[in-house]
């Protein structure tokens, strides 16, 4: 996974009915775009995120999803 700061990452629920949590990557702290990245929630919570398999980026300039890899 890469990301860059001012993209989202999307942590999708991982129980049924349960929400996923969005937020903008403020910082990476990972080597090339790579994890850890703090991330800003919508809630003005933030936290050092390191993704798994249930998380997609998505680049702040274009609409397409970067899958976790």
């Amino acid at each position: 996974m890469q990301a860059q700061v001012g993209d989202r990452l999307v942590v999708h629920g991982s129980v049924v009915g349960e929400n996923g949590k969005e937020g903008e990557i403020i910082e990476v702290r990972g080597s090339d775009g790579r994890p850890p990245y703090l991330v800003r929630y919508e809630d003005g919570h933030e936290a050092l995120v390191f993704p798994g398999p249930d998380a997609i980026v998505i680049p702040a300039r274009s609409g397409s999803a970067r899958q976790g890899s």
